[in-house]
Order: C-alpha cells, then structure tokens, then sequence
C-alpha cells in the first residue's frame, strides 16, 4: 500500500510566474483573501551543457501502483526478487553502457543521476511525500520519499530530497538498506541561471547467491520430506554473511551567463511588456563524484568462486575499490531566436575529465592507482522552439590521452502535424560512437576475479523511429543496432570482448482502447539478437492491463480497478555473481530457461485531490499453474502473493 501528497503550481517555459487569479471579498464588516491557487513548473537539465528540458509534472495517479517495482512500471527488468536489489533491463535497448562507478548500475531503480533529477519552480513551497509498505514485520518492505522545494522569489528555489528503503526478503541473507540524501537549487534569471544537485548515497546489501535447487520452487515434491510447498525462509541458499555495500556522492553544477538586449514592447496583444532577448550564452558545467565498493563474505561454499588471488586474513572475501572523478565543461552559444534569421542554436564546448581509481593489489598490503584523462571538445545544433518541427545534433571527439580515437555523435528530430482531426508526431533518433569499455571492465583486482585488460574501442551505431498517433492511443516504435567489438561478463564472469559484429532488432507497439469507463493497455514488444549465445534477449515481451476508471464522492474520487499482466518468452537469462555484483552470462553447466510466466497483479488505484494511493496484491497467480518458471533470475525465485 502507499499513499503520496503533493502540492503544485505552474510557470512558463522561461521560469517566469503566470499572474495568479487572486481574489479578494469584502464587506463592511471583515476581509477575506482566499490562498493563492498553486501553480508548478518542473523540469531536466541536459548532462552536458545544462540546457533546460521541460517535463511533466509528477501528478498523474495512471500506473502509480506500480511505480515502486523494481522490474519497473511494465516488468521490463529481471532482478532478484526484493525490493532495491540489483536489476537489468530485458529490452536491450533500455541498457545504458556501463559507467565509471560500474557497481552503482544494477540499482537504476533507486539511484538518480544528476541530469535526471527533477527541479521546481513553484508559487507555493512544493512537498511531495511517498510512502510504501508491503509484507509484514518479518519478510516485508517499506519505502520513503520526501521532496521538498520551496521559492525565495519567482527566479530562486532551492529544497532537498530524503530516499530510504528497507527491504527483508522473503529468502534468507536477502535483505537491502538504502539511503539517499540530497540538496537542490536553481536560479533562472534573464541573464544568469545555474542549477545545483548534491546527492549522498548509502547502500548495503545481503547476498544470498540464490537457492540452493530450484526445485523447491518448481518441484517441492521431489525434495526432502515429500513437502508440496516450503516457506521462503526455510529454502536452504548459497551464501551467508555475505554483504555487498556501495556508497557514492556527487555534486553537479551548470550555470551560464546570457549577454544579449531588451526587447521594448510593441503594443500589440501579445507583446504588451518588456522582455530580454538572450543572444550569446557562456556555460560551464561541473561534476565532482566519489564511489566506494566494499564486498565482505565469511562464509563461502567450497568452489563456489573458480578462483582465489588474495589472502583476506580473517575475512573469506573483503574485497575494496574506490572512485573519484571530476569533469569540467564550458562553452559559448549562439541562442535560437534572437532574430528571424536565428533558426537554430550553436554551441561549441570543451570538456576535460579526470578520473582516480584505487585497486586491491595481490601481495594484499599495498594499492594499484590508476589515473586517467580525457579531453574532448564538441559541438551542438538545436532547434527547440515552435510547434512543428524540433533537433539537436550533438558531437563530440577525444583529443587527449585515454580519449584519443574516441567519439560520439548522436541527434534526435521530432516532427508534429496535423492529420485530419488528430495531432501526429514522428520521433527519428541516431547515435554513432567509438568508445572505450568502462574502467572496471578493462582492470578490476579482489579475492575471485582478478583481470586486466587491453581491449579495443567499442563502435556502436543504432537508428530509431517512433511514430505516436495521440486519438488512436497508438505509438509504434523500432530501431536497429551493430556493435563492433561488443564487451559483456562470460560465462565465467569475466570481460570479454566478441570477435563479431552483433545486430540488434527491436520493436514495440503501445496500443490503448478506452471503452466509457472501461480500459486496456497494452504493450508488445519483439527483439532479435543475431548472437543469442553472447547477447541473449527474449524475443517477446508482453504488458497488459485491464481496468475500470472513473470518478467518485461528486467527483472528486478518481478510482481505478483492474488488474495487470507482464510476460515474456523463455531465453538463457544472464546470471549474477554477488562477489561482483553484476549479471553475466549462464555457466556453461549451469544452464536454464528463464521466462514463459506470467506475474499477475490487481490493484485499487485512486486520487483524491492532492493525495494518490493505492492497495496492489502482488503475483496473484502463483499456485495457479506450474512454478516452473517463476524466476526473474536464475536460482532467485520471484516474490509470492504479497
């Protein structure tokens, strides 16, 4: 169950307030101002040069029962079955490439990078609370979710957010703790803006290295005892005392200084005051972040791990790495729009980066660094205003050391137009890069995994298209993908590099009917990998949900009912090994189909006023048909009804 209040406002694209409809009444005997009606406007800021985006405001109750699953909002993801655990996406084009602070990656769905994060500008202080329970006192989960934001005046906002989750498991050593802590604020004025994030984040996690035979999930009466059915907390698993703990902080700061001329005002009906026209802007934008991995075990199976490099002492494992990198950018643009022959705008921009890793060594008493430095200069072309037709073109090539050789070219187009009564709009999108895998997958030292690396740049090229027709509830989206010397983890957990060009196929269609108060989402997506061995995908991926929506108590009750179904076809799912916390291919004797069940869920949904809430009986079909397949993970059963 989970409830959320918040409270919002409005304000346009440039930050400025829109008048609000103050009314007054009075009469001889007293004065009565009623409150100002709340107004919010929201929005991204680009990672690399701090552009403002736009987004919609976080009040929609739609899917809101399922915006704390960790397979995520559709069950796109396979993870480990309790809350904030580790995670990947099954659409491949849904992977982002591995990061600098590789071990944060599996927790996309706790962690917020910068350029994700949501700010606000509001003509009332804006909180939003979120809290989420489910299990009992013994096996359960809680979250909670507080954001709060509030205005000096109309240009300067500043709040902080609090992200804490707690999850037992259902399984033994399943158990997840994290914390997020962080500070925000922005200033957007005619000629100076600037955007600050400061997050801390804390994570520890049990690990359990899944249990021991599937069987007493999938054929309880072949195992000891003739019992049909074992509790979660007495299926034997692999690990104890085991812990896997990450701890990272960033600060993110973008500002940029607008030179330009007052506009004066012309009379007419829609420039009736005067406003500044920014013609040249001056950005820089800076990341400074430091990441810490600690992995801990003092009881191991024998030949659970192939290999051991280090003597711990005490400890089986105590493996440790740490991060720091800090990235500076700044450019000039030419703005969009100063003059009728300003149809786009021009950015040119330099970055340098510097990155410092610390390594175990084998002897176990000294420590490997690395450093490493990238420069890399770039430019953008970028149209964002109108109604028609929006671009951006982003390029950008490695000029020093690591990054030599190195670049990236990516750009988007959306074109909207009419077509007899409805709104259509049509999304191409293009990346080329030639990149070096991330540093962990070319050197990485602990107790079982060992490895350094000299491997070739990775070149990937992908092309995608989208096509969303808003009165037909239609979006049909597909998209191609050839990697050149794709990096992964083997079958043994290890990098390696594939000898071969890969292609990647995907398509997916969302089509929604609406029927008076009757509804249905669906989603199907198709995938196909030209190398199922060293890329495996399921090539089919389902999302339905059937519901009824309407309003209550004279309308001022938004309720839904339905229930939800996520599927997907059956494929050599990757595996995970805690030791390292990421997921790699099957072991060559240890191979298994994963997929080809679905997870059920029904759900109460509503909205009142400013407070959304929900009650969701998760997996509502186990015990209705063969458990066979009731992993998300191989060896990491899913949750039962809770």
């Amino acid at each position: 169950m989970q409830a959320q209040t918040d409270q919002n406002s409005q304000f346009d694209q440039y930050g400025n307030q829109i008048d609000p409809a103050m009314r007054t009444q009075k009469d001889s005997s007293n004065v009565e101002v009623q409150s100002v009606p709340p107004k919010l406007y929201m929005w991204n800021v680009s990672e690399e040069l701090g552009t403002v985006l736009p987004i919609q405001v976080d009040t929609l109750f739609h899917h809101f029962q399922n915006t704390n699953l960790v397979e995520g909002v559709k069950g796109h993801y396979n993870y480990l079955g309790n809350l904030g655990a580790p995670r990947l996406s099954r659409l491949f084009f849904e992977r982002p490439q591995a990061s600098e602070s590789m071990f944060i990656d599996p927790f996309s769905s706790f962690y917020q990078n910068p350029w994700d994060f949501k700010f606000t500008n509001s003509n009332v202080p804006y909180t939003n609370l979120t809290y989420y329970k489910a299990g009992s006192k013994l096996d359960g989960e809680e979250r909670f979710k507080s954001y709060f934001s509030v205005n000096v005046n109309k240009r300067l906002a500043f709040g902080f957010n609090i992200d804490y989750l707690y999850g037992r498991g259902l399984y033994n050593s399943q158990s997840t703790s994290l914390f997020n802590g962080g500070l925000f604020g922005s200033y957007i004025g005619d000629r100076y803006q600037a955007h600050l994030v400061y997050n801390n984040y804390y994570m520890k996690m049990a690990e359990n290295g899944g249990i021991t035979d599937d069987r007493y999930i999938t054929a309880p009466e072949e195992m000891a005892e003739g019992k049909k059915e074992y509790e979660a907390s007495s299926i034997p698993t692999n690990l104890e005392e085991t812990w896997n703990r990450n701890k990272k902080f960033y600060v993110f700061l973008t500002h940029r200084y607008n030179l330009g001329f007052t506009k004066k005002a012309s009379g007419v009906e829609n420039d009736t005051v005067d406003r500044y026209v920014p013609v040249t802007s001056f950005i820089h934008t800076m990341k400074v972040e430091r990441a810490s991995h600690r992995f801990i075990s003092n009881s191991e199976p024998e030949d659970f791990y192939s290999n051991t490099y280090i003597n711990t002492g005490s400890l089986v494992s105590n493996d440790s790495t740490t991060y720091f990198g800090i990235k500076n950018t700044f450019g000039i643009e030419l703005m969009e729009g100063f003059n009728k022959y300003a149809k786009a705008g021009l950015t040119a921009y330099i970055s340098h980066k510097y990155n410092r890793y610390n390594l175990m060594n084998s002897d176990s008493a000294t420590v490997d660094k690395y450093n490493e430095q990238e420069v890399f200069i770039g430019g953008q072309l970028s149209k964002r205003q109108g109604n028609v037709l929006h671009y951006t073109i982003n390029g950008e090539a490695g000029m020093l050391e690591k990054a030599i050789g190195q670049f990236k070219l990516k750009g988007d187009l959306d074109l909207n137009f009419r077509l007899w009564k409805d709104t259509v709009s049509f999304i191409a999108r293009a990346a080329i890069s030639n990149t070096l895998p991330a540093f962990y997958l070319r050197h990485y030292h602990s107790n079982h995994f060992y490895w350094d690396n000299e491997f070739d740049k990775e070149f990937r090229s992908r092309v995608e298209g989208e096509l969303n027709i808003q009165r037909w509830r239609t979006n049909l989206k597909a998209g191609v993908e050839n990697i050149k010397n794709y990096t992964y983890l083997n079958q043994n957990a290890l990098p390696a590099q594939a000898g071969e060009n890969i292609q990647v196929i995907s398509a997916t269609l969302n089509q929604d009917f609406k029927l008076g108060i009757l509804h249905l989402d669906n989603e199907v997506t198709w995938q196909k990998t030209s190398n199922e061995k060293i890329l495996p995908l399921p090539q089919l991926s389902l999302y339905h949900n059937l519901y009824i929506e309407t309003k209550l108590a004279k309308k001022v009750l938004s309720v839904q009912l339905g229930a939800d179904v996520r599927y997907f076809s059956k494929y050599k799912a990757p595996a995970y090994t805690p030791a390292i916390q990421q997921y790699h291919l099957q072991a060559d004797d240890d191979q298994v189909d994963i997929g080809g069940y679905p997870i059920v869920n029904v759900y109460a949904n509503l909205q009142l006023k400013r407070t959304r809430f929900f009650v969701m009986m998760y997996h509502v079909n186990q015990g209705m048909m063969s458990n066979a397949n009731s992993f998300l993970s191989p060896h990491y059963p899913i949750n039962r009804v809770c």
